[in-house]
């Protein structure tokens, strides 16, 4: 279930970056910044699971990759796609953490809980983005300003949300 989700991380690493690549090409510069950062941040994830599956005397599989969509009709779109993905995520790390009670591993379920608690910050940051880009809507203007702050939102920080 670990190398599970290693693959699922590194698959989230991926398809932000193709996100971010997208964002790029089409104008969206602060957008592709942010993208660029969670991805590297879900890359970062995946190590941590990485060190812990060897350094517990397992051995980490590093996977092969799949990218899927890469094309998207608006930055809504890509934030919609981003939401549904981090909820496929949080539902897979609630399943390592239900088997790691199952088992009784409580070692893994201490560690697990670190990404339930990243997941919720996931989560938020996401429905947080596109609750700005519906009140936005289609507004040229609007796009603008929220592309400009999405710059400069940490894409591990909930708190540091665009003001758009």
């Amino acid at each position: 279930m670990l190398n599970k989700q290693i693959e699922l991380e590194a698959n989230s690493s991926h398809l932000y970056l193709a996100m971010a690549c997208w964002a790029e090409c089409n104008g969206y510069g602060g957008t592709a910044n942010f993208l660029y950062r969670h991805s590297d941040e879900e890359r970062m994830h995946m190590l941590k699971l990485v060190k812990f599956v060897n350094e517990r005397g397992g051995k980490a599989i590093i996977p092969n990759l799949s990218v899927g969509k890469v094309s998207f009709s608006s930055l809504k779109a890509v934030f919609e796609k981003l939401l549904e993905h981090e909820m496929g995520v949080t539902n897979s790390i609630n399943e390592v953490v239900f088997r790691c009670l199952e088992e009784k591993d409580y070692t893994t379920h201490a560690f697990m809980q670190w990404y339930v608690t990243e997941q919720l910050e996931e989560e938020a940051l996401a429905r947080n983005v596109l609750d700005k880009l519906k009140l936005i809507d289609n507004d040229k203007g609007g796009l603008y300003l929220f592309d400009r702050d999405l710059a400069n939102i940490q894409a591990d920080s909930v708190a540091n949300t665009p003001t758009a």
